[in-house]
């Protein structure tokens, strides 16, 4: 055990390297293959359940550290704690599908779906963070999104990983050919994907995507709520004054982050001047993040659609805020470990259905999708308005609460992954940055820096064309899962089929009865 241990906090550690940054997006495979090896062999299932652990920790704690930046260590880590238990009931799965000691590679795979779905699930609608899928936004891999989204690449990794276990398994035993056969599958799984096709082609359509920055990070970033709604409007008239003068392009829709408003602009009167003065000087649609003070007590975060003149068209309100930061669930409770609880003093309320709004350009209309913020880690929340007829996805988030962190590149890689998996482009805007214009099959043609003032102004295509990932939905991570269930079962009931007899063997030995209690004693 103690090598072992040593083994999975070492696999947790490239897991965690393998995510931005530094996205070594190779040591995701040395991660799984490193638990698998673990594992192997591993007869009690608490020893495989530790390991788990191990890994969990090793990976999750330093990946997450940014969610403790401004409230102190105990949120963080019991985030990263909650996280890494998942991950041990995959290494009791490991232990029980391996229990003879043979790296089991497609059962361990899917072992790795059935435990991402179930964190990315429970509790409170999940944490799908860091999972396997998001690491390999600048891999190869990253193109088989397009096939069967997040869950089929995080299966492919771990195929990978798993076979690279075996192999090492093999050469350990001195089985040198026999060890090669699972590399040689392992690089043939890369192989394919390299050439997979990503449509970009598509009717063009320019975008503005404000990112006006703020006073100072924290989480006091809206304390001065006007100066950032000011920032936000200033910089889009002055891209409306630059296409005037010919200084650059002329955008069809102008896209502004979460948070961008945190003044109501349905209540305040000044605020709601503000913006539409901003709308009415673009001359076109815009969408805009703002806190609305509904319904009471609590409040909504949402996107409002400002047509040319002003007025509003359409709303979208998240889905999803995010427990303990945008809502705080069972909060008496929750208050005997921590008063951090009590920064969030009004909860955020729930939308109800995904939204997709129909912006009115000068070339016609265009079907576009909010997701806000965390939502994007979410494959539903992507995959439906996609479903719906959405052409293009916005992603507006607020990365102020942050600093300088790894969140922001991190959540910008899910975007990526999310631009091949829908066949769409990506509108990912933040407050104050990283912000992006992402292609259909990944690239970004226009990226800002953190905590700067910029607008990112480009074309961007729109197609109407569904992914085989947005068509099958879910098909693929329910398969793997079920295949992983039943798995375990088989293993399950193997396990105990080899312990009955082995109890019935040692009872009816002669003199057994008194060697047993000599044992006791």
């Amino acid at each position: 055990m103690p090598l072992r241990s040593l083994l999975a906090i070492a696999a947790g550690l490239c897991l965690w390297l393998a995510q931005p940054r530094p996205q070594i997006w190779p040591l995701a495979l040395v991660g799984v293959a490193g638990l698998a090896y673990a594992t192997a062999g591993v007869d009690r299932l608490r020893d495989g359940f530790l390991l788990g652990v191990l890994t969990g920790l090793a990976a999750f704690v330093p990946t997450l550290k940014w969610s403790g930046i401004y409230v102190g260590p105990m949120p963080w880590l019991a985030l990263s704690a909650s996280q890494a238990v998942y991950v041990g009931f995959l290494g009791i799965a490991l232990a029980l599908l391996q229990r003879d000691g043979r790296v089991r590679v497609l059962l361990g795979a899917a072992s790795w779906v059935a435990m991402e779905w179930a964190r990315s699930t429970t509790p409170f609608g999940g944490f799908p963070w860091a999972r396997l899928a998001f690491s390999q936004a600048e891999s190869p891999l990253v193109h088989l999104a397009s096939v069967a989204g997040a869950p089929g690449v995080t299966f492919v990794v771990a195929v990978i990983g798993g076979a690279l276990a075996l192999a090492a398994q093999r050469w350990q035993a001195r089985r040198w050919g026999a060890g090669l056969v699972p590399v040689a599958a392992a690089g043939a799984l890369v192989l394919v994907s390299i050439p997979w096709p990503t449509p970009t082609d598509g009717k063009p359509l320019t975008v503005a995507a404000i990112q006006g920055n703020v006073p100072a990070p924290g989480l006091d970033f809206n304390a001065e709520r006007r100066a950032v709604l000011d920032n936000h409007a200033g910089l889009t008239r002055q891209v409306a004054s630059d296409a005037a003068a010919g200084r650059g392009p002329s955008p069809d829709v102008v896209f502004w982050p979460e948070n961008s408003s945190d003044i109501d602009p349905l209540r305040n009167p000044d605020a709601q001047q503000v913006i539409t003065d901003a709308v009415r000087a673009a001359g076109v649609p815009t969408v805009v993040g703002a806190v609305l003070q509904e319904p009471a007590p609590n409040v909504s975060n949402t996107s409002l659609l400002y047509g040319p003149d002003g007025q509003l068209l359409d709303r979208y309100v998240k889905q999803h805020p995010v427990p303990f930061a945008e809502y705080i669930p069972y909060r008496s409770f929750f208050r005997m470990f921590t008063d951090k609880v009590d920064l969030v003093r009004n909860d955020f309320t729930a939308g109800t259905e995904s939204t997709v709004f129909q912006i009115p350009t000068r070339s016609g209309t265009v079907p576009t999708a909010p997701v806000i913020c965390f939502e994007v880690a979410y494959d539903s929340l992507v995959r439906q308005p996609v479903q719906d007829g959405a052409q293009l996805l916005l992603v507006p988030t607020n990365n102020a609460t942050f600093g300088y962190s790894d969140e922001s590149v991190q959540q910008l890689a899910i975007s990526k992954l999310r631009a091949i998996e829908t066949g769409r482009s990506v509108v990912h805007i933040s407050t104050v940055g990283v912000s992006a214009l992402i292609r259909p099959d990944g690239t970004v043609t226009q990226q800002s820096g953190l905590f700067t003032r910029d607008a990112l102004v480009d074309d961007v295509t729109l197609r109407t064309e569904q992914t085989l990932a947005t068509k099958v939905g879910r098909i693929p991570e329910v398969a793997l899962s079920v295949f992983a269930a039943l798995g375990m079962l088989v293993a399950w009931r193997s396990r105990r089929a080899s312990r009955v007899p082995s109890r019935a063997s040692r009872s009816t030995r002669p003199g057994s009865d008194e060697k047993e209690a000599d044992d006791r004693s």
